[in-house]
């Protein structure tokens, strides 16, 4: 599967359909048929309305949607989604409220790179706004990065996390979400030896796979059933002519999806019928329901093979950094190094991807931090989804995670006067 025929056999599977439902839409939605009373018609335009919207969005990366907020002043004020850091694979961005004074904590969300994009947390953000200053991690389509730009593994990951956080400063806050929490951990750790000063104040890990084998979970049985060779014939690809990445090996985005609808295609195919429905009786609109999940959900972006695979190998089967053997750029990182960043995992007491046991984990990592310093939370009732993007996350996780950040919180630092500047 590993060649560029296969890739663009894929994307033409979806442009197909795409163009299918667009003219489904068109035909069935000409004038003269609405003289002839048949429901053929416009269930056929419902088809095609929902189907084009459908595969249109698994190449768009979603907006923001994060212009105005209102502050205690009660006026609305603009969003500017600027970058602090830009990158080949990804930058880090920074929601900045205009005409709002710099507020007391300065977080760091480190979004998962596993299929989707980073709007993925446009909830969790838009909460953190409220009383934070935001920053996130936005990932890059691996799909649109030259192959002259090189590899991006599990190393280079690390690296970038440790960059960003050294870029902001030891009066921030970092909070990894889902399957960077291990990653997120060890970027600490080595911040810890090779530039303590630049350490963040607390990390906080959400639902993350610290130590994959302290609960199995489906997830984990699959890295285990399944050798690297397997996943290397089966999950990887080459970018397609279509692309600047044009060659390069990538998990592709497509491939993501099928497995991820696969696991509940009975619910994913009432959903298309049930909104099909609703287009026909005039009932569905541009931001209902079906349409703000699914156009998330199906925007799905493509992994460098190097990183999907070392993640496979290094932090599932080989469980480097549980067994803390984790190395980066030929630095063996000790996580017992960290003993001044306070660290709190958060789990879902019914997530069944990162089930819980897999992030508290870290905890017993942290063996140079003192008690004092680690916190944990199991939030009954929550998924995988809940404990950062629902009503579990406003109302109960984020007050405590806020909590903990104000009890642990280092001043800022400051910056060296500019000794050269001319008055």
């Amino acid at each position: 599967m590993r060649y560029m025929m296969t890739y663009d056999l894929m994307e033409t599977v979806r442009n197909t359909n795409q163009w299918m439902g667009a003219t489904a839409s068109a035909m069935a939605s000409y004038p003269a048929f609405s003289m002839a009373p048949n429901p053929v018609f416009s269930m056929m335009a419902a088809w095609g309305e929902v189907t084009e919207r459908t595969f249109q969005r698994m190449v768009v990366k979603p907006d923001w949607g994060i212009r105005t907020f209102t502050c205690e002043d009660g006026k609305d004020h603009l969003v500017d989604v600027t970058t602090v850091v830009e990158r080949p694979f990804g930058d880090l961005v920074h929601f900045r409220v205009n005409g709002r004074e710099e507020q007391p904590r300065k977080v760091l969300l480190v979004a998962p790179m596993s299929g989707h994009y980073a709007t993925l947390l446009r909830s969790t953000v838009k909460s953190l706004l409220v009383n934070c200053e935001v920053y996130i991690t936005d990932w890059h389509n691996a799909r649109d990065i030259p192959v002259s730009e090189g590899k991006f593994d599990v190393e280079d990951y690390t690296l970038y996390l440790v960059d960003f956080m050294k870029e902001l400063g030891p009066d921030t806050h970092v909070v990894a979400v889902c399957q960077p929490a291990p990653l997120t951990l060890a970027a600490t750790a080595y911040l810890a030896e090779v530039e303590p000063k630049a350490q963040p104040s607390t990390l906080t890990l959400i639902g993350g796979p610290v130590d994959p084998d302290a609960t199995p979970t489906d997830v984990t049985d699959f890295g285990r059933r399944v050798t690297m060779g397997q996943l290397e014939e089966t999950m990887i690809q080459r970018v397609g002519f279509k692309y600047k990445g044009v060659g390069r090996m990538v998990y592709p985005g497509l491939l993501q999806l099928a497995s991820f609808m696969s696991m509940n295609a009975e619910r994913h195919s009432k959903a298309f019928s049930d909104q099909i429905q609703r287009v026909m009786r005039g009932e569905a609109s541009d931001h209902d329901a079906h349409n703000r999940f699914y156009d998330e959900y199906l925007a799905v972006m493509d992994m460098t093979a190097e990183f999907y695979l070392s993640t496979v190998e290094r932090v599932f089967k080989n469980r480097e950094i549980a067994r803390n053997e984790f190395v980066v750029a030929g630095h063996k990182v000790d996580i017992g190094k960290i003993t001044d960043v306070a660290v709190k995992t958060v789990e879902g007491a019914n997530d069944d991807i990162s089930a819980p046991g897999q992030c508290i984990a870290a905890l017993d990592l942290c063996t140079g931090l003192p008690d004092a310093k680690k916190a944990s939370h199991v939030e009954p009732g929550a998924g995988h989804y809940g404990i950062f993007a629902g009503r579990s996350w406003r109302d109960n996780i984020r007050p405590l995670v806020i909590d903990f950040m104000n009890a642990n919180t280092r001043k800022p630092r400051r910056r060296a006067a500019n000794k050269n500047k001319v008055a």
